[in-house]
């Protein structure tokens, strides 16, 4: 069969004719499961064979009928299925497995055809699920899994380091941002730490911070929505800001995105040990306890400004997320360990 082409829109991403080329199976029949709609496009879906062999329970994740600022991420979900099809089989990280992504790296998009996990009896956590801190702890454990695979980072080097790219190009300007910190999400913060210029300022000492210490395998955006739950134990999803970067970046985000404010203050010391400790069950050498607690403190700023500059999500996972990890700054001063 042609090489397909990465569609526009999901009817002929659905269509057999585009299956059959996608997947090297002639399908006859298609029936869709359900549809979600969020920055990208998630379509679960059964696709029959023309031959009679079984029914194939699928997933397809795409920047489908969007519009044009939409289409303009197509490099994460190039990003994405090439974690799938370059990295994901090397690294002990629960994920769903790769059926066939199709890829145009000339037009900076991608398809990508997974097993569809629910049908198998995962759950997939809301981006505000309530989160045990023992919840994190094990969520905990599949970033580890991940950042154990650092050394994938030599062979890959498309991997590279989104913090540098934030530093050095904001997604936008100061009075931009302080427009949006000074919307509802900001509503719970202080005004220094709600301070847009100053949140800014603070993303090129921690590029610089972060770059000069050992490199990992990095999710970049592990929030309770990108994780999915199974008898085996929790798993992860959504690698389009896979990335290079200081492990700290993953794990101060993680919990402090996922466990309410309180809690996040009372449990993150213990966390931040258990994921140590994991990792040096991995073979990795990490750093002495205050050393991390100092990197953490420090990198509560990435999630921050991630969830600063967020728009095209619901407003309560927009408050919330930037809530949490405002707070979360403010707690731990983050802003002053980085002199800004």
């Amino acid at each position: 069969m042609a090489d397909p082409k990465v569609p526009d829109g999901l009817v002929e991403a659905l269509s057999p004719e585009w299956l059959s080329a996608a997947l090297g199976v002639e399908i006859a029949r298609v029936e869709t499961v359900e549809v979600i709609r969020t920055v990208a496009t998630k379509a679960r879906f059964v696709a029959h064979p023309a031959d009679g062999s079984p029914s194939l329970a699928l997933c397809l994740k795409g920047l489908l009928d969007g519009d044009e600022m939409t289409r303009m991420g197509g490099p994460t979900m190039v990003r994405e299925a090439d974690f799938y099809g370059k990295v994901a089989g090397h690294v002990a990280v629960r994920v769903p497995s790769l059926h066939s992504s199709v890829i145009d790296r000339e037009g900076r998009q991608a398809i990508v055809i997974m097993h569809d996990l629910i049908s198998g009896g995962a759950v997939f956590c809301s981006a505000l699920d309530p989160f045990t801190a023992d919840d994190t702890a094990a969520s905990l454990e599949q970033l580890a899994a991940l950042h154990a695979g650092r050394g994938l980072l030599a062979s890959e080097p498309w991997i590279t380091r989104r913090i540098d790219e934030f530093a050095g190009r904001p997604h936008l300007t100061a009075q931009q941002l302080q427009a949006l910190l000074d919307d509802p999400r900001g509503a719970s913060l202080a005004p220094q730490t709600k301070d847009a210029a100053r949140l800014l300022s603070a993303l090129p000492p921690l590029a610089a911070r972060d770059a000069l210490r050992p490199q990992f395998l990095v999710h970049g955006d592990a929030h309770a929505g990108n994780i999915f739950r199974t008898e085996q134990g929790p798993g992860l999803i959504d690698w389009q800001l896979l990335q290079a970067g200081g492990w700290a970046l993953d794990v101060a985000y993680h919990i402090a995105a996922t466990l309410p404010v309180d809690v996040a203050a009372a449990e993150e010391r213990r966390l931040l040990s258990h994921y140590l400790g994991v990792m040096r069950g991995h073979g990795c050498d990490m750093p002495g306890e205050e050393e991390a607690w100092g990197q953490y403190r420090e990198a509560m700023v990435y999630g921050f400004y991630l969830w600063a500059i967020t728009r095209r999500v619901e407003p309560p996972i927009i408050h919330a997320f930037t809530a949490r990890l405002g707070a979360a700054v403010e707690r731990l001063d983050s802003f002053a360990l980085l002199s800004v």
